[in-house]
């Protein structure tokens, strides 16, 4: 199993599927996996054996924190953010969001049955209102050209006031809607947003949901941008919003896009050392 049944987890439901395959991989089939996290916190902390508590639910989530049971099983935390704006997706609103990158599926099903996760994971129940998990691999994106400007370059750069931003886009498509319309927006897209510095930091394909609501996803891909002036003048521009409404929207059956502030980013660098190895 994948998930320690002992553990009590009242924030997700398991994808009994998506389990199979963490647990049984073949080693010589096994690899690299991203654990991508959307996190939803209590407002205060409810722990299941009733004691009382002042923590709130990300002070629950941070006591939590595996970092011992992640080092064991050679597992990094590569990406961490909190949610500043909360674009599109129904309820819930999501907080942070994480990526932990697992040397293996089986590395990750490993973790679930370590004493430390099991002492920790208390916290975690405690303070987690809602959470999706999505198992993923790095996916094929398109380069930048070569006169992309340098951010110090573009209309709206990095400030004190205006710092670097990444852009989250969680992804359900209609059936044929990523190899179709949503390849014509990227196309249209990226004509307006290279000039406003876009960067790819990883785009993923959704391999399988171990923690949700039932749902399924398509692909997570993360996007930064200088500023968020720089992503607003993108996602405002009438050429654009026409390619939005012709081909992104047709393609796109369910979606979370969020900007997010990270405080820890590997996550590029992750991607491309996993691709040297």
């Amino acid at each position: 199993m994948a998930v320690n049944p002992n553990l009590s987890i009242r924030y997700a439901t398991i994808d009994p599927a998506y389990e199979e395959v963490l647990s049984t991989t073949p080693p010589e089939e096994d690899g690299p996996v991203w654990m991508v996290n959307l996190m939803k916190y209590r407002p205060v902390a409810e722990y299941a054996d009733g004691r009382e508590t002042t923590l709130t639910g990300k002070d629950a989530d941070d006591i939590y924190a595996p970092f011992g049971a992640l080092a064991a099983v050679g597992a990094e935390i590569v990406f961490v953010a909190d949610v500043d704006t909360q674009l599109l997706g129904d309820a819930p609103q999501w907080d942070r969001v994480a990526v932990v990158k697992y040397p293996t599926r089986r590395a990750f099903a490993d973790m679930q049955f370590l004493p430390e996760f099991e002492e920790k994971h208390v916290h975690k129940d405690a303070g987690m209102e809602e959470t999706i998990i999505i198992g993923a691999q790095p996916m094929a994106w398109p380069a930048l050209p070569a006169d992309a400007p340098d951010w110090a370059d573009v209309p709206h750069p990095p400030s004190p006031d205006d710092e670097a931003i990444v852009v989250l886009h969680v992804l359900r498509y209609h059936e044929g809607g990523a190899a179709g319309d949503m390849e014509s927006y990227q196309d249209a897209a990226g004509t307006v947003a290279v000039p406003h510095g876009v960067r790819i930091a990883g785009w993923f394909a959704a391999e399988g949901t171990i923690l949700g609501d039932g749902r399924s996803w398509d692909q997570v891909r993360f996007n930064a941008f200088p500023s968020r002036a720089a992503f607003m003048a993108v996602a405002l521009d009438p050429d654009r919003l026409a390619a939005q409404a012709d081909h992104r929207d047709v393609a796109i059956a369910d979606t979370y896009t969020m900007i997010l502030r990270p405080f820890i980013d590997t996550l590029t660098a992750s991607i491309e050392d996993a691709a040297e190895a």
